[in-house]
């Protein structure tokens, strides 16, 4: 019995209940990966990131000539992320320079990097320039003044795009929809007018396209070929950003369009808007890496009182997305998920000093009880990237699994150091 059957897409390709009816990632049984590795820890199947990423460029392949694929790395800025990711054809966009500098560890060619983000620091900027990145996506005029006078001293011509804010809201959280009009990322559509004729008289900056991004977690893809529809409205370009945001299952009640629909949706708006000559660009994130990794907890105590409160040995320190969106997640235990959706309706609780701390509410659990191993999926997005030392928490492990195989790609923190960088 497979649990992404059980689960809908909420678990990693390929995930099952093996023969001791356990649930199996990437081919290792959960139960032993958190006897091994301890717990917390993120758990990423392999496999399934390769599956997306390739599913990205075949639908685009079949579709369109000339394209790129570019991973949004904020989503999972991990070296053996950005590793496979690499290896797989795509390229990447970095919205700092620590991200700047992970992907150059993880192999991505510089040509194929585009940076990013609404304020910029000259130092980023001088980074992006020294390594030789392909793209600076400019979000505002004093990104052009200050691109330009960098540009200028090191008597380089710089690739650019303009990022648009299109004023068109995709449906989704307050807190990750980025196209409407009153937006900290992008410039308006008068002010693009403006930027693009400057950019048209700078003798250090190249401007080669538009990019647009309209919100992230969108379960509907209607919001596209409007916002596409502005981008054609402000001039003939060879390159068109179409951003990402193609949301993903976290529960069983979700359901997402799939990456051919949002390619296709995409393409057509591309085609009909702009042209077939154009270069198209899409910049998965979540939908690359989310549903390939799972945390595994363990239950520590289990409290009743007015509800049923299961508390285990990580939280908000490893998943802040509850707390700052009130995302949902599912939850069961590594062995016995044929049990899934079943027993006392109980909240998942973490291990931190806030009564906020609670990674999954009334959700139905079997018998929970200390030493359980629990397992919340589809963690790959923002698990990792937004873990924190609240509390002095030592964040987790990074693990990655394929054929049977598990290993440590990102090794747990110690608490030698949380210390490490102080000096006095």
């Amino acid at each position: 019995m497979s649990v992404v059957h059980q689960l809908s897409h909420a678990f990693p390709l390929g995930s099952r209940v093996n023969a001791a009816g356990h649930l199996e990632v990437g081919g290792c049984d959960a139960v032993e990966l958190a006897r091994e590795f301890g717990t917390p820890a993120f758990i990423v199947a392999e496999d399934d990131l390769r599956t997306r990423a390739r599913a990205y460029v075949d639908a685009l392949k079949a579709r369109h000539d000339d394209f790129d694929v570019l991973f949004a790395s904020k989503a999972f800025p991990c070296t053996a992320v950005y590793r496979l990711l690499a290896e797989e054809g795509l390229s990447c966009d970095v919205a700092s320079g620590g991200e700047l500098a992970l992907a150059l560890r993880g192999g991505f060619d510089p040509a194929r990097i585009y940076l990013h983000g609404n304020a910029k620091s000259a130092a980023e900027l001088r980074q992006a320039l020294d390594a030789g990145v392909g793209h600076v996506v400019l979000d505002g005029f004093a990104d052009v003044d200050r691109l330009e006078r960098i540009a200028a001293e090191r008597g380089v011509v710089q690739r650019v795009l303009i990022r648009v804010t299109p004023g068109v809201r995709g449906e989704t959280h307050d807190k990750i929809s980025t196209g409407q009009a009153d937006s900290k990322f992008g410039f308006g559509v008068d002010d693009a007018r403006v930027a693009i004729a400057r950019l048209n008289d700078s003798a250090s900056l190249d401007l080669v396209g538009l990019h647009m991004h309209v919100g992230s977690q969108l379960l509907a893809l209607d919001a596209y070929r409007p916002a596409a529809e502005v981008l054609a409205a402000l001039g003939d370009f060879p390159v068109y950003n179409f951003g990402g945001g193609l949301g993903v299952a976290y529960t069983a009640a979700q359901e997402p369009p799939s990456i051919e629909s949002y390619v296709e949706e995409n393409v057509r708006a591309l085609h009909e808007l702009v042209g077939r000559d154009r270069k198209l660009l899409l910049e998965p994130g979540r939908s690359l890496v989310a549903n390939s990794t799972v945390t595994l907890y363990t239950v520590e105590t289990v409290k009743r009182n007015v509800s049923t409160w299961v508390g285990v040995d990580g939280g908000m320190s490893d998943n802040l997305r509850p707390m700052l969106y009130g995302s949902v997640y599912e939850a069961l235990f590594a062995d016995r998920p044929a049990a899934a959706g079943t027993g006392e309706r109980a909240h998942v609780a973490g291990k931190h000093c806030e009564s906020g701390d609670v990674i999954v509410r009334d959700v139905p659990l079997d018998d929970p009880k200390p030493g359980d191993v629990l397992v919340t999926p589809a963690t790959g997005a923002y698990g990792h990237a937004m873990a924190n030392n609240y509390n002095g928490i030592p964040r987790p492990p990074v693990i990655f699994c394929k054929d049977g195989d598990a290993r440590v790609v990102v090794r747990r923190e110690t608490y030698d150091d949380l210390a490490a960088r102080d000096v006095g």
